[in-house]
Parts: structure tokens; C-alpha cells; sequence
């Protein structure tokens, strides 16, 4: 099914949309699919196509949308928000209810897992979660992503004080530069805030991660946040898949076992 292709417009400008249904059909589900963080959005198309064709085919809406300064979505990256990016996902919601009124699912990949559950508190209805690949803490992930920088300069011996001084740039509101993208102090502090906690009402969540070792299992880190949410009242279900790690390889990867054990972990 080729998607319905458009653009959004909000208040700050317009947001490049993808809309999957099925044809002639009440759609089972309604997903709203919130892309990773920087350069692992560009890695991820092929598979969050991949699945969003296959949820299409076997009776799933799904809406994918580009967030403020990301992909073809109108705004510079360095100009968007956390809070931006929330009014995003807001907005786009309000669209797919226009659309479908199926049991929502809203679908994280990395960060957007993160973007996910914040955006869940803000909804007037109830969500259900599918995570690939979660991002337990923003604040962690901030770090990782601060660490891209100090990694460049230790080519050219100039590492030292690095993290530091980005920690300063960004306490004092200054944006910083790191792997060829603008990150403002507003997105950086409402990222470092984030947690994968879960929100009220309780509903389904679904956790899968990538490994290559065959024999992987789930982290205890990935363990105890699924008992919180577990201890909330949520039916989880999760696992790990060998698959690779496609938000992150040089070249564009494909993990077909991840979009089969989506559509059935859904179709349960």
C-alpha cells in the first residue's frame, strides 16, 4: 500500500506526514510511530517503512511524522525543542483521531520512546506502547550523544575539559555542535529530564531489542524499568531479537525478525 503523503501545518510551520490504512477496512489499531534521535532517524527510514507497510497490510493504521527540524519537516534541528517536539506528536494525534478512532499505539524507536510516554500524559485517552530499542534515560542518552563530540576530539588530541565545556555552553543556554548537528540548550535539558516511566491509565506495552549475540538477553537495567511498568498494571511483553543494531550500522541494515515479532506481539 503506497502511504498518503503530506504535510501538516502547525503553529510554527508544517510537518511532513505519512499515513498507512487499510483499504475498505475498520483498522485494528491506530500506531503513531515517533522516530529516534539525530542521525538515527536517517538510519531507521528503511525499517520503520518496512513495518509500517507491513502493519498496513495486515489491517493496522499508521501515522509517521517528522519532527520540527527533522527530515523533510520544516525548521533548522538546531531550533527545535523537547517541548516543540512534544506539541508535534500532540498535533499529529489530533490528526489520526480525525482519521481513526482504533485503540491507539504509540510507537518509539531510541529517543522517541522517551517522547512517547511524555506525550501519553498529555493525551485525553489511554495508550498502549510499542518500544523497539527503548531509551530508559534521557539523561544517559544525553550523555552518550555529548560523548560523539569528545570522541572527535580525541583524533585530534584535543579532548580534554571537552564534556566539560559542552555541559557549561549548554547550562548557560548556548548550543552546541556535535556530530554535524546544532543541539540547542531547550532540547538538551527536556531530553536529560526524560524517563521512561509509565503513565496513567494502564494499558499494553510491548519491549524489543536488537543483538547480535543469538543467545542475548534483556539487560537487568531493561528488567527492572519493564517491573515498573509491570507494578503499574501494564501487560508487557518483551524480548530480545538477533537482529543488527540498524539505528547505528555504517550501512542501512534490515531486521526482519523485528518486524515479524511486532506484528504478531500486536496481533496477540
Amino acid at each position: 500500500m503506497v502511504p498518503e503523503v503530506f504535510f501538516l501545518p502547525v503553529a510554527n510551520g508544517q510537518r511532513l506526514c505519512l499515513y498507512y490504512a487499510p483499504a475498505g477496512a475498520q483498522p485494528k489499531a491506530a500506531l503513531l510511530y515517533l522516530h529516534p534521535f539525530a542521525e538515527e532517524m536517517n538510519k531507521s527510514r528503511r525499517m520503520a517503512a518496512m513495518q509500517a507497510r507491513l502493519l498496513d497490510e495486515h489491517g493496522y493504521a499508521v501515522l509517521q511524522v517528522d519532527l520540527h527540524g527533522c527530515g523533510d519537516s520544516s525548521g533548522d534541528f538546531g531550533d527545535a525543542t523537547w517541548q516543540g517536539w512534544l506539541q508535534d506528536v500532540l498535533d499529529a494525534h489530533a490528526w489520526l483521531r480525525k482519521r481513526c478512532q482504533a485503540p491507539l499505539w504509540l510507537w518509539g524507536l531510541r529517543a522517541g520512546c522517551l517522547l512517547a510516554v511524555h506525550a501519553a500524559t498529555r493525551l485525553d485517552e489511554p495508550a498502549n506502547f510499542l518500544f523497539w530499542q527503548p531509551v530508559a534515560s534521557g539523561k544517559q542518552f544525553l550523555q552518550q550523544f555529548l560523548r560523539l563530540k569528545v570522541a572527535g576530539e580525541i583524533m585530534t588530541g584535543e579532548s580534554k575539559g571537552v564534556m566539560a565545556m559542552l555541559k557549561q555552553q549548554l547550562a548557560s543556554g548556548q548550543p552546541v555542535e556535535i556530530a554535524g548537528y546544532t543541539l540547542s540548550a531547550e532540547l538538551a535539558s527536556g531530553l536529560e529530564a526524560a524517563e521512561l516511566l509509565p503513565p496513567a491509565p494502564a494499558g499494553r506495552m510491548v519491549w524489543f531489542e536488537l543483538s547480535a549475540r543469538p543467545e542475548a538477553t534483556l539487560a537487568p537495567a531493561s528488567l527492572k524499568r519493564i517491573e515498573q511498568w509491570q507494578a503499574a498494571g501494564f501487560q508487557t511483553h518483551s524480548a530480545v531479537l538477533p537482529a543488527p543494531t540498524f539505528w547505528q550500522t555504517v550501512e542501512i541494515e534490515e531486521a526482519p525478525a523485528l518486524l515479524d515479532a511486532t506484528l504478531a506481539a500486536l496481533n496477540s
